[in-house]
C-alpha cells in the first residue's frame, strides 16, 4: 500500500510541472549575503521554438526584510550570442509594509516575471541576475531561482 501511494504522489508532483523546461535554485549565500559582485548564472537549452515561455525569478528572503525594494539586474544571453540586459526592481513590501511574499516560517519568497509569453529561440541560453544594491551586498538572502516555464 505504501509503494502504490507513494508512486501516485511522485506521479502527481511530475504531471503538476509539466509546463516547466527548466528550474534551478541557488542557496550559496555565506551569512545570508548576496554579494555585489557574486552574479548568479543560469545555463538551460531550449528544444521548441514553437511555443512562448515564461522566465520567472524567485527571490528568497528573511521575514520582516528591511528594505521595502532591491533593484536587480538580468542578463539574456540567446543561442545567437545577442545579449538583452532587462533592470528590474522587487517591491519586498506592499502598500500597507507587509511582505509581498509568500512567507512561511522565517523565510518569504517573491516571484517577479522577468519575460512574460516571449518566443525563445531554440537552443543555449545563459541568464545572470545580479542585485543592484548600493551596497556591496545584499543582507538576508536565503536563495534566488530562476524557472522557464511553458506559457502556451
Amino acid at each position: 500500500m505504501k509503494k502504490i501511494i507513494l508512486l501516485f504522489t511522485v506521479l502527481l508532483f511530475t504531471s503538476c510541472n509539466n509546463k516547466s523546461i527548466f528550474s534551478k535554485s541557488d542557496s550559496n549565500f555565506p551569512e545570508n549575503r548576496w554579494l555585489k559582485i557574486d552574479a548568479k548564472s543560469f545555463n538551460f537549452s531550449v528544444e521548441d521554438d514553437t511555443k512562448s515561455y515564461d522566465l520567472i525569478f524567485n527571490f528568497g528572503h528573511v521575514y520582516d526584510y528591511q528594505f521595502e525594494t532591491v533593484p536587480v539586474i538580468c542578463t539574456i544571453e540567446n543561442p545567437k550570442g545577442e545579449i538583452e540586459t532587462i533592470p528590474f526592481t522587487l517591491k519586498i513590501k506592499d502598500s500597507k509594509g507587509k511582505d509581498a511574499g509568500d512567507c512561511i516560517g522565517d523565510i518569504c519568497d517573491l516571484q517577479y516575471t522577468i519575460k512574460e509569453k516571449t518566443a525563445l529561440l531554440k537552443g543555449n541560453y545563459k541568464i545572470t541576475i545580479a542585485n543592484d544594491f548600493d551596497n556591496g551586498y545584499l543582507p538576508n538572502v536565503s536563495h534566488i531561482s530562476l524557472d522557464v516555464v511553458n506559457a502556451d
